[in-house]
């Protein structure tokens, strides 16, 4: 059986140091053309852009109009404060969500009159003037990161309250 397994491990190894002796990649020579510059942005991939760009205005501007749903938490905050449970880091990521969103609301404003105006893009989202679009284009995705910015982190803390929140104060069974 030790002879066995011996001569097991010495096959083994002798085709792994077979194996290592080859290379494991083909190797290419150099072309002699020079590497693909970044291409130019299509019409088409600018359309793409644009709608993606336009749909999240769209849902920016639910956070903005849909009050309810913070008046709601708001409400459960209150109850919750009444029944003795400890809901202050939960009404401070409220509050700094609600302070983010009052920072963030001329930028939302702005960005939604880049949508309006939609320079170098007919009203149905397709180009009429490439350089203008792309120049809306970045001047969106400028504002966009300027929103991200004014935000923060305070949704996904006031996600983080809520979750950490439900999780301390479950129901007994």
């Amino acid at each position: 059986m030790k002879t066995i397994f011996n001569k097991m491990i010495l096959a083994v190894t002798t085709a792994a140091l077979a194996f290592a002796a080859f290379p494991a990649s083909a190797a290419f020579a150099q072309s002699e053309t020079p590497p693909q510059q970044k291409s130019e942005l299509t019409n088409e991939k600018m359309e793409e852009i644009w709608a993606r760009q336009v749909k999240l205005n769209e849902r920016l501007g639910k956070m903005f109009s849909d009050t309810e749903r913070l008046d709601k938490l708001q409400a459960l905050i209150d109850k919750a404060k009444s029944e003795g449970k400890d809901v202050t880091a939960l009404q401070t990521a409220l509050n700094n969500f609600q302070a983010a969103l009052k920072k963030a609301k001329p930028i939302y404003e702005s960005m939604n009159g880049v949508v309006n105006s939609h320079q170098g893009f007919d009203a149905n989202g397709k180009v009429t003037d490439a350089e203008k679009a792309k120049a809306t284009l970045k001047t969106m995705r400028d504002k966009m990161k300027e929103f991200k910015t004014a935000m923060g982190e305070t949704g996904k803390a006031l996600r983080e309250a809520v979750k950490a929140f439900r999780e301390a104060n479950k129901p007994s069974k």
